[in-house]
């Protein structure tokens, strides 16, 4: 019985943290929505996730578009298919790795520094200062992340696909000797609305779940610096899991 026992156990220990990660969120997206705002945080939270994340995103989507670009063409050419290389690369940047790539980079960059000062602040305090101050800690320091992560990623997203796409033409055109006028024609004829609202409902999803892992890790972290050290593994790990698991979901949803 023992064994079923450590098995009930860590069930029971899997929903209590289930139930504590959704309690954080509702806290936290209430907050969103009441009033006093912190404009000067959200904003250094943009510029956070934003900006400084656009050289980690931009270079992998145009590597990812260019390596896609070749392996298409070296696939389809066995087969007589070489003229769907545009099409292929257009669909598999814009409706997967776009997404995907992008939410997986931000999580370990920006994830990690959420954790990693959540959790300093937590170690020496501060949060506890916050509460004494009469300030509410959901409202000034997980509102504004879950807020910038929820707007920004699809506009990292967006970049990414575009630069994504740049890559496989580059590739194309100078390296496999595509036409430059066919490709541009076979990328926006198999372009829809569908394929670029997936993407972005992906997008917000990701950076809402690495807003969130972020925050609570560090929020919930202890033990000094041991214990940030491990918020900050834990809220990288459990973003980039969460990040392949709606990334079925979603995609689940849209084609089924």
């Amino acid at each position: 019985m023992n064994f079923l026992a450590a098995i009930g156990r860590a069930f029971l220990a899997f929903l209590a943290a289930i139930g504590r990660l959704a309690l954080f969120a509702a806290n936290g997206l209430v907050q969103c929505v009441r009033p006093p705002f912190y404009p000067r945080l959200f904003g250094r939270q943009i510029v956070d996730i934003g900006y400084y994340s656009l050289p980690v995103v931009g270079l992998t989507a145009l590597f990812t578009g260019m390596v896609l670009a070749l392996q298409t063409q070296a696939g389809f050419s066995r087969f007589g298919a070489g003229g769907f290389g545009a099409s292929v690369v257009l669909l598999s940047v814009v409706r997967e790795l776009g997404p995907v790539l992008a939410g997986l980079m931000v999580a370990g960059r920006i994830g990690a520094s959420m954790a990693a000062e959540i959790g300093t602040m937590r170690v020496t305090e501060q949060i506890d200062a916050l509460s004494t101050l009469s300030t509410n800690p959901y409202k000034y320091l997980v509102a504004p992340r879950l807020i910038a992560g929820l707007l920004m990623l699809p506009c990292l997203v967006i970049v990414a696909d575009i630069i994504g796409v740049f890559g496989g033409f580059l590739i194309s055109v100078y390296r496999l000797d595509a036409n430059p006028s066919a490709y541009m024609v076979s990328t926006w004829q198999a372009l829809e609305v569908e394929d670029v609202v997936l993407s972005l409902v992906k997008a917000a999803v990701f950076g809402f779940v690495v807003a969130l892992m972020g925050s609570y890790h560090g929020y919930n972290s202890r033990g000094g610096a041991q214990g940030v050290g491990a918020a900050t593994t834990n809220a990288v790990v459990s973003s980039s899991i969460l990040i392949l698991l709606f990334d079925f979901m979603i995609t689940g949803l849209f084609v089924g």
